[in-house]
């Protein structure tokens, strides 16, 4: 049996989410959920959450890689001179423009947007964790999870598959919302108590690792799209946000605009 964690990466540890599941029957089954961590806190969870001999999948909200043209280009650039490549092909990896053309939803740019700060925390973290366990977390190209390992997902993405309306749901008034996204979750995953239903229309980083939970599922299941043949080879350089594709293809017209 497979465990889930999903995170809700953020910088600062007091901004993260985490919640932990088991996939039972096809179904996430939450048995953990909570934010607001002291220094040092999400870490020391992680470990306490993290069986070494178990597989355990960590479904990451963060960029886990940056575009390749951006890390071929800036190695050799001087100060003052042209980057004759069109910024949206500089600054953003293929995963999210696949996602953008797929789902309608736009990740947030690594190469230009302060996301890159949670990137650099998403990897120093699982620096962090292959210290403590003494193994190696690597990224899961495979929905055979043998150990500890990761992936990047998007609750943006995942909630859109589901046809989930889920808009400023990360307002502080945004309760309402987050109670009618936690109603359409109910037939795709369970909580184990009324205190985790709470935890997670109070407080929209415990909602996010829960959706991160779902995305992990769906990948375990094998229901999350996988790179292209073309794109493997950069998805593994780049990182690859792994969602469940929409049931009806979004229609082209709306996929360009």
């Amino acid at each position: 049996m497979v465990t889930i964690i999903g995170i809700d990466c953020a910088v600062q540890d007091k901004n993260v989410g985490l919640a932990r599941s088991q996939l039972v029957e096809g179904k996430a089954q939450v048995s953990e959920a909570k934010s607001n961590f002291k220094r040092g806190e999400v870490l020391t969870t992680l470990l306490e959450w993290i069986d070494p001999d178990s597989p355990t999948l960590l479904a990451i909200d963060a960029p886990l890689g940056w575009p390749e043209a951006m890390g071929d280009t800036l190695a050799g650039h001087e100060a003052g001179r042209f980057i004759p490549i069109e910024p949206n092909h500089f600054f953003r990896r293929r995963t999210d423009i696949y996602i953008k053309e797929q789902l309608l939803q736009q990740p947030l740019d690594v190469g230009a947007d302060r996301i890159a700060r949670t990137a650099h925390r998403a990897l120093q973290l699982l620096s962090e964790l292959r210290v403590a366990l003494h193994q190696s977390v690597d990224l899961a190209w495979s929905h055979k999870v043998y150990s500890v390992q990761a992936i990047e997902v998007y609750p943006a993405a995942t909630l859109a598959s589901y046809k989930i309306p889920a808009r400023l749901y990360k307002d502080e008034s945004g309760k309402e919302t987050r109670l009618s996204i936690l109603e359409r979750l109910g037939g795709h995953l369970a909580l184990s108590s009324e205190q985790l239903r709470r935890n997670c229309v109070d407080d929209a980083d415990v909602l996010d690792a829960v959706v991160c939970v779902l995305a992990g599922a769906d990948f375990l299941l094998g229901r999350a799209e996988t790179p292209q043949d073309q794109d493997v080879k950069l998805a593994q350089k780049e990182g690859w946000i792994w969602s469940r594709p929409l049931d009806e293809p979004v229609p082209r017209t709306q996929a360009d605009s």
